[in-house]
């Protein structure tokens, strides 16, 4: 009898399976409402992380060690006190904002959140499914990391564990410790994780550095042990994971996008600039402004070698009242800041370039004082989307804009995307240039016509690449199987991102079918390395990308205002 031999599916093929499985998983929960993290389907979402077993968050897998760099990573993207909370409910913009509930912020997330009582805490999605899919993620490893420490808590006949005694000691005390207690503290809380006194140690000083945005490496520990032991030991106190029937309703229906854009759009008719050409830029809200407002506004105020130096001197805390003196100058030349008020949280800046004084621009900035004058390009800057919420902003802002009699559409005459991305074939640090787009888990490609190339960032002591860029579904999901797969195999990826497909998708869909835009627009995208996910240590859960990422981040934005102003 003949019998097929099927050869066992590679790591990057169980990823691939992995990966996919969550994101039903997760869906079939959203769209249900509800959910238990100890429950059957939760339990379905942690086999899944466990098989994919993510670079991000390193030992999730081992049953004692609790991961630090990983806990680091994810106390970063949730609210403050969220360990001691045993119902965490996603919500849409419905009023919270007006409550008197103080609003918690996350140190690396823009999104508004509740702790409504000593158990709920209430987190405000608007940006689509990607942040459902990255809240989803965060919260079932934190949950796996609590079990391990309710595990490591309890010693033969369920006795605790006496080090337990001792952070709850501290806890009860106010949860901080004096300096020369601290090494004490921090042997006992060693225990308890299961990981060396060194490491605990770097973990308690990596969690000092946002002491306003979480609570301290001890009262989260003993937070998340607290309700994982407390979910063992007494009924009706289950973990819970509950989504509003408003939030299940609005997802994908590009509420918030359509009203981010029709203020924008409103803003630009009403100041008589819908017929001027457009240059949409996706970058961060300080390095398009310091580049074209910071050497005028501190020309008399304080010295610098190179637009490079400057920055840097700019991003530095103590240098407030500098960057404070940069807006003032460039409001009065032009910029003008819109907030969002809709639910995006994207700022807008529109910078009006009939009010730049060409000849107060850094001669680093290869710029035609004449084309300026003639043509007075507007550039409309808008901070990072995340994941989904790409495709919704940008989809919404490219419409025509129609208000009673009146229609137009805007006159795009580039956009430009810049930002940080993982990359798969340098170092922190370096340039990515994508050719095309991929989305991950799905067929969809999308091949572009990039007018950057590595020509342009040549001869400035830093590396370039150029070649397919992946979008993923979540940071978050990515582990060195399928990301190998991706470099080595004939699709020859770059790097990784969480928007570039989704921008394009909308891009493409206007200029291509709709005709919103003119097919001739010019499409520039330029990412830096912020993390290599193939290197131990170099992962986004390693730590901020610091001052490193300063020449990078004016080296695109200058290449990207030589090509609007040159």
């Amino acid at each position: 009898m003949n019998t097929e031999y099927s050869p066992p599916l590679t790591r990057a093929q169980e990823s691939r399976l992995a990966i996919e499985k969550l994101y039903i998983t997760m869906r079939h929960l959203f769209n249900r409402g509800f959910y238990k993290p100890s429950g059957v389907s939760g339990e379905e979402i942690r086999q899944a992380l466990l098989t994919l077993r993510p670079e991000i968050y390193g030992s999730v897998n081992d049953p004692q060690r609790v991961e630090l760099d990983g806990l680091v990573y994810v106390m970063d993207r949730l609210p403050k006190g969220i360990e001691a909370c045993r119902v965490i409910t996603l919500v849409s913009r419905e009023g919270f904002e007006h409550s008197r509930f103080p609003v918690l912020v996350p140190a690396k997330r823009r999104r508004n959140c509740y702790r409504v009582d000593d158990e709920q805490m209430v987190i405000e999605v608007t940006n689509g499914r990607s942040e459902i899919y990255d809240i989803l993620t965060h919260l079932t490893f934190l949950f796996m990391e609590a079990d391990k420490i309710r595990r490591n808590v309890f010693v033969d006949r369920g006795n605790k564990l006496r080090e337990w005694e001792k952070l709850e000691a501290i806890i009860q005390s106010g949860g901080t410790v004096k300096e020369d207690e601290q090494e004490l503290a921090l042997m006992y809380l060693s225990s308890i994780l299961g990981r060396t006194f060194e490491e605990t140690q770097q973990a308690y000083h990596r969690f000092a550095e946002n002491a306003g945005t979480n609570n301290g490496l001890f009262q989260i520990v003993y937070g998340l042990g607290c309700v994982s032991v407390r979910e063992i030991q007494e009924k009706k106190v289950d973990r819970e994971i509950n989504f509003t029937p408003m939030l299940r309703e609005r997802v994908g229906q590009h509420l918030y996008g359509e009203r981010w854009a029709t203020r924008i759009k409103h803003y630009i008719q009403t100041n008589g600039w819908q017929n001027r050409p457009i240059h949409v830029i996706s970058a961060n809200p300080h390095s398009v402004v310091n580049c074209l407002y910071a050497p005028a506004a501190l020309a008399e105020v304080t010295s610098w070698d190179n637009l490079y130096e400057l920055a840097y001197k700019l991003s530095q805390p103590a240098q407030q009242e500098l960057r404070q003196q940069v807006i003032e100058f460039a409001e009065a030349h032009g910029l003008h800041e819109l907030e969002d008020l809709g639910g995006t949280n994207l700022l807008v800046q529109v910078i009006d370039t009939a009010q730049l004084d060409a000849t107060k621009l850094s001669p680093e900035i290869a710029h035609n004082p004449v084309l300026i004058q003639e043509t007075q390009p507007l550039l409309l800057v808008m901070d990072y989307a995340f994941g989904e919420q790409a495709f919704e902003t940008m989809d919404e802002l490219l419409k025509p804009y129609d208000h009673g009699d009146e229609s137009f559409a805007l006159n795009v005459a580039s956009i430009s995307i810049m930002g940080k991305a993982g990359i798969l074939t340098g170092d922190k640090g370096d340039l990515m240039i994508p050719t095309s787009h991929i989305f991950e888990g799905t067929a969809d490609n999308y091949p572009l016509e990039n007018d950057f190339s590595i020509a342009d960032f040549a001869g400035f002591g830093i590396d370039a690449y150029e070649g397919a860029m992946i979008t993923v579904l979540g940071t978050s999901l990515q582990n060195k199987d399928i990301l190998s797969y991706f470099k080595n195999s004939s699709w020859k990826a770059v790097g990784l991102e969480m928007e570039g497909a989704h921008y394009q998708k909308a891009i493409q869909s206007h200029a291509k079918i709709r005709g919103s835009v003119q097919p001739s627009m010019k499409v520039r995208y330029a990412y830096y390395a912020s993390d290599n996910p193939l290197l131990t240590g170099a992962t986004l859960a390693s730590g901020s990308l610091g001052t490193l990422g300063v020449k990078p981040t004016y080296l695109i934005t200058i290449k990207c205002l030589e090509k609007i102003l040159g």
